[in-house]
């Protein structure tokens, strides 16, 4: 027999309920990004490269604002709902030529931006000038960087063609409706666009309290995943946590002695204003102590080349 549920129980159980996603905010999700990197480039060793980044995060920011990518049509929604696959998968997905304009807007912006490093102004200027002679060669190269592929990828360029795509693809997911989410989706991915998580983050306040969700390298949507379980293989049994001694316990590394890799992990209670992108870019010295101990990344960061890092 139905029992119907007084008030207080009802309320009850949608406090207790756990958002499975949450679709990034296009008014904040870059502005908040830029922000975080400037506060976390004081005293830190590369902190003339984040400020750079927080320079091309700030151009996001402006290009988001007026983007309007096409929406994925009914039938590819359909078809990803019967076979429980991201609905925007990102590889493969057949890629406006928009997202080639946001790069050239990307571009623009950067070099005229105060303080940036003539180095960087350069990297632009090449990137312009290919993304107008040889746009195969460029889609190429954006296949590569949402394949994470490193043979042949100019590590220098990687960053602000990834920003382009990130620009494409968290337009996209902002706008798309979750419900029309596949109940199910692949293990470890994206359930909007399929990308790779470069984070996850234990978030505080209402539903969300204690509860760990990964983080889209990529359109970055968060989705919900259980903790002490390794975001790479699913092992439970050789999960373990490592941090800097002395250093804030905002930040350590996720690591699983069953696939020898790791991911980083955040806390917002132990830090309120970590940001999943700008903070793991900011704490490479722990990259460097996990790599020294035998772990590999699982992904890596959108905004510096996996690859550079070997």
């Amino acid at each position: 027999m139905q029992r119907i549920l007084p008030r207080g129980e009802i309320e009850a159980l949608d406090h207790n309920a756990i958002p499975r996603i949450t679709l990034p905010e296009r008014d904040s999700v870059f502005a908040v990004r830029a922000a975080r990197l400037r506060q976390l480039a004081e005293g830190n060793p590369v902190g003339d490269y984040l400020l750079l980044m927080a320079h091309l995060v700030d151009a996001q920011h402006r290009a988001l604002k007026d983007c309007a990518a096409p929406q994925a049509t009914e039938d590819r929604i359909a078809l990803a709902q019967a076979h429980g696959m991201p609905p925007l998968q990102a590889v493969g997905w057949p890629r406006d030529p928009l997202w080639r304009r946001i790069l050239g807007q990307l571009l623009d912006d950067v070099s005229r931006a105060p303080g940036v490093p003539a180095e960087a102004i350069e990297v632009c200027a090449a990137l312009n000038r290919a993304r107008e002679a040889d746009t195969e060669s460029l889609e190429d190269l954006a296949q590569a960087v949402l394949s994470e592929q490193d043979q042949g990828v100019d590590s220098a360029a990687a960053p602000f063609v990834m920003a382009a795509l990130q620009v494409y693809w968290t337009d996209l997911a902002s706008r798309f409706d979750p419900r029309q989410l596949p109940v199910a989706s692949p293990f470890g991915v994206c359930p909007v666009c399929g990308s790779l998580p470069v984070a996850s983050i234990v978030r505080v306040g209402g539903q969300y309290e204690g509860y760990r969700y990964l983080c889209c390298s990529l359109c970055a949507t968060q989705w919900h995943m259980v903790r002490v379980k390794c975001s790479h293989c699913e092992d439970v049994e050789k999960v373990a946590y490592q941090a800097i001694e002395g250093r804030t316990p905002a930040i350590k590394a996720e690591t699983c002695d069953n696939c020898h890799t790791y991911r980083k992990i955040f806390y917002q209670d132990k830090d309120l204003y970590v940001e999943p992108v700008a903070d793991d870019l900011a704490s490479l010295m722990l990259d460097v102590l996990v790599g020294e101990a035998g772990y590999s990344r699982s992904s890596g960061n959108p905004l510096l080349w996996h690859g550079a890092q070997d």
